[in-house]
């Protein structure tokens, strides 16, 4: 031993390296919060025509589960989608994303894709133990495997996917309402804006490996950055949710704490009627202001999707 350990010394020995060039080998350097991470990026209806369009739809589907302790793609899912409000693709769409129009002619409709889709996440939860969660924020202990959707940028289920839906009038998954934006994580991690996917790559010296605006080579390519960044040390967390209801239950929490709280006198018995009271009333206040600012926002987001998608997208 002493005779290695000079040998290294020296310079004569040299240590095996644990990480190959595209950073798929080794094991990252901290726990992170989840045991699996499924990267999304969709490929969706498209033009360059100067002209509003306000509603873009999927027309590639893919995902690939990345195991956060070695860097694996351990599985990938994948469809071509059936546009069914413009089925007939731009000629700027096939050049940019290299779909034809007979594979998404031969493709499925959206509610058929979602379906394939949530069959293939049952089944690799029954293979490896995996469960969906949010408001995780230290490491799980426990024999489950902790998972989270991630995108590059929350264009993908922010916009896409979410008012696809809801013009579809299609049950979304709930398990697609949280993950975490790539882009956002990189750059705090960084501390720089990365230029696109590909110059993100290139910035931590991977090469991107397929076709740009592929879904399922972006899909693989933003998995090999996001097992980079892990080697690096960056904790992976969720960015955004769409669980708007969370936000009320600290203040549920509060009051049922008061109210659970040992009071023997009368009078304050009527503080505990007036707080039940006013939890009532706030709930109310609460929804009726929740539906409002949804209905303004998804306006909005309508009206301006298209307009933004280009640039947050491509």
């Amino acid at each position: 031993m002493a005779t290695k350990r000079l040998a290294r010394q020296l310079g004569l020995i040299r240590r095996k390296s644990i990480a190959s060039a595209n950073g798929n080998l080794g094991r990252s350097k901290s726990k992170q919060l989840f045991d699996y991470l499924i990267v999304i990026d969709f490929e969706s209806t498209c033009w360059n025509d100067g002209k509003r369009h306000h509603s873009q739809e999927i027309i590639e589907f893919p995902a690939v589960l990345l195991n956060t302790l070695t860097g694996q793609s351990e599985s990938e899912f994948h469809a071509y989608v059936q546009p069914q409000e413009h089925p007939i693709l731009s000629e700027f769409c096939m050049e940019l994303t290299g779909i034809k129009q007979a594979q998404v002619d031969e493709g499925v409709p959206l509610k058929i894709c979602l379906s394939q889709f949530c069959k293939w996440i049952h089944k690799i939860q029954q293979q490896k133990n995996i469960i969906f969660t949010a408001g995780v924020s230290e490491p799980s202990t426990s024999e489950v495997n902790l998972c989270a959707f991630v995108t590059w940028s929350d264009w993908d289920l922010g916009v896409c996917l979410e008012y696809e839906c809801k013009r579809k009038q299609l049950l979304k998954p709930v398990f697609l309402n949280s993950w975490i934006d790539l882009r956002a994580t990189y750059k705090l991690f960084y501390r720089r804006k990365p230029k696109g996917l590909s110059g993100a790559l290139q910035e931590v010296g991977i090469e991107f490996s397929g076709r740009e605006h592929s879904g399922l080579d972006d899909s693989r390519n933003t998995a090999l950055l996001a097992w980079k960044m892990i080697r690096d040390g960056c904790l992976m967390k969720i960015t955004r949710s769409l669980n708007k209801v969370s936000s009320v239950l600290p203040f549920y929490s509060v009051v049922s704490n008061f109210i659970n709280s040992d009071l023997a006198s009368g009078d304050k018995l009527l503080k505990k009627m007036a707080i039940i009271s006013l939890c009532f009333v706030f709930t109310q206040v609460w929804l009726s202001l929740a539906c409002l600012q949804g209905k303004n926002y998804n306006d909005c987001m309508l009206n301006t999707a298209s307009q933004t998608v280009t640039t947050e997208k491509y």
